[in-house]
């Protein structure tokens, strides 16, 4: 399976749209990751346990978008957006969404 930004594939030809996909996830953020970020916020730096939450769910949407556009037998899923937000009353719970096009390709 092709997963790509770009609208086309170098070198392929695509001979069917067989519709929209998308990857959904919302993850929480548990409370050790907020004390740990505090304390990178209060002396500076990254936030490894922020990013590895924001990595895993970015790479379970794309897993999420992958299995819907294998369920259509699309070759490729091209145009792919990938967004994320906050949600929650303490924003304690992070979304991510992909969303591309699932094709058929020559």
């Amino acid at each position: 399976m092709i997963l790509t930004t770009t609208p086309t594939i170098e070198g392929r030809t695509i001979t069917e749209y067989q519709g929209i996909v998308f990857g959904e996830v919302i993850a929480g953020v548990n409370f050790l990751h907020d004390i740990a970020a505090s304390l990178r916020n209060f002396v500076g730096g990254r936030s490894a346990s922020y990013e590895d939450e924001l990595i895993q769910a970015r790479s379970a949407a794309m897993d999420e978008l992958r299995r819907r556009a294998e369920a259509l037998g699309a070759d490729a899923v091209v145009g792919i957006d990938i967004d994320y937000e906050v949600l929650g009353a303490n924003n304690g719970m992070l979304m991510v969404t992909a969303s591309g096009t699932a094709v058929k390709l020559a």
